[in-house]
C-alpha cells in the first residue's frame, strides 16, 4: 500500500472462522453491520480516557460500540453509528432509538472481534479495551495481534498495533519503544535504538522488548511473532504517517 489506507490480510471470511462463525450462522447478523472506506472508532466498555477521544478527534468518520461501550460513550457525549456484541454489558440495549444494535450470542470470541468481524474499514481506532480487568486487556491485546485488520489501541496514555515485519519511524531521541512479542519472534534489523533487537530472540515466556528508547529515527525489522508495538499516544502522528505509506 502506499498513500492510502490499505487493509492488509483481511476477508471476512478468515475472522469468521477465527472466531467459530460465519454469515448466518444463527448469530442474529448475516452481513457486515458497517463498511466504510475511511477509519472508525471502535469503543469497548472499559473506561475511556478523554485524552484518548481527544488525540483522535477528526481522525475516524464512524464510531462502533462494543456492547457496554455505547455506554461510556454516553458519559462523553457521544452516540455510536451501531452497537455489536453479545449485550451482556449493555445497559439498556431497547434504548437506543434509531442506533442499531446487533447482538451476536456466540461466546467464542469477544465483543472487540465480533466487531472487527463485522465492520468492513481500512483502519481502526480502539478505546476502552485495555482499562479495568487484566483479562480483558491480555484479551484485546490478543486481539490486535491476531486480527487481520489494522488497529490501533490506546489507552493509559500509549498507544498500540501489530507491526507487520518492519517500520520506520521519526521518532525523537529519548521516546519509548516497546516490542511485546505474541509468539516465538526474532529480531532481523534495527537503527535508531538503544539497544539493538538485531538476531535477539524474543517470546511471551521468554526475552521481551519493554522500554527500549529511540535515540533518533527508529528502523525495525522482525520475523516470526506477532509483535506488538508499542509507544507513547503522543506518537500517534509519526505512527499514522507510516501507516500510511507501508504494511505497518
Amino acid at each position: 500500500m502506499s498513500g492510502s489506507w490499505g487493509r492488509p490480510n483481511f476477508t471476512f471470511a478468515t475472522i469468521a472462522a477465527h472466531i467459530g462463525q460465519g454469515k448466518g450462522s444463527g448469530s442474529g447478523v448475516t452481513d457486515m453491520v458497517l463498511s466504510t472506506s475511511r477509519p472508525v472508532l471502535l469503543v469497548g466498555g472499559a473506561p475511556v480516557d478523554a485524552g484518548d477521544l481527544a488525540a483522535l478527534s477528526g481522525r475516524y468518520h464512524r464510531i462502533v460500540a462494543a456492547d457496554g461501550g455505547a455506554d461510556q460513550l454516553a458519559g462523553h457525549g457521544l452516540r455510536p453509528d451501531a452497537i455489536i456484541g453479545d449485550l451482556d454489558s449493555l445497559r439498556a440495549p431497547a434504548g437506543w432509538g434509531d442506533v442499531p444494535v446487533h447482538r451476536i450470542a456466540e461466546q467464542d470470541s469477544t465483543d472487540f472481534d465480533k466487531c472487527l468481524a463485522y465492520v468492513d474499514a481500512p483502519l481502526f481506532f480502539a478505546v476502552g479495551f485495555s482499562g479495568g480487568r487484566l483479562d480483558h486487556v491480555l484479551a484485546a491485546f490478543s486481539t490486535v495481534a491476531q486480527s487481520g485488520a489494522r488497529v490501533v489501541l490506546l489507552g493509559d496514555g500509549d498507544l498500540c498495533c501489530r507491526l507487520n515485519e518492519s517500520i520506520r519511524l521519526k521518532l525523537l531521541p529519548g521516546t519509548r519503544v516497546s516490542l511485546f512479542p505474541m509468539g516465538a519472534a526474532q529480531g532481523v534489523s534495527s537503527t535508531g535504538l538503544r539497544w539493538p533487537v538485531d538476531g535477539l530472540d524474543m517470546a511471551p515466556a521468554g526475552r521481551i522488548g519493554t522500554s527500549n528508547e529511540a535515540t533518533g529515527p527508529v528502523e525495525i525489522a522482525m520475523q516470526g511473532g506477532p509483535v506488538l508495538l508499542i509507544l507513547p499516544r503522543d506518537c500517534l502522528n509519526e505512527l499514522l504517517e507510516e501507516m500510511e505509506a507501508s504494511d505497518v
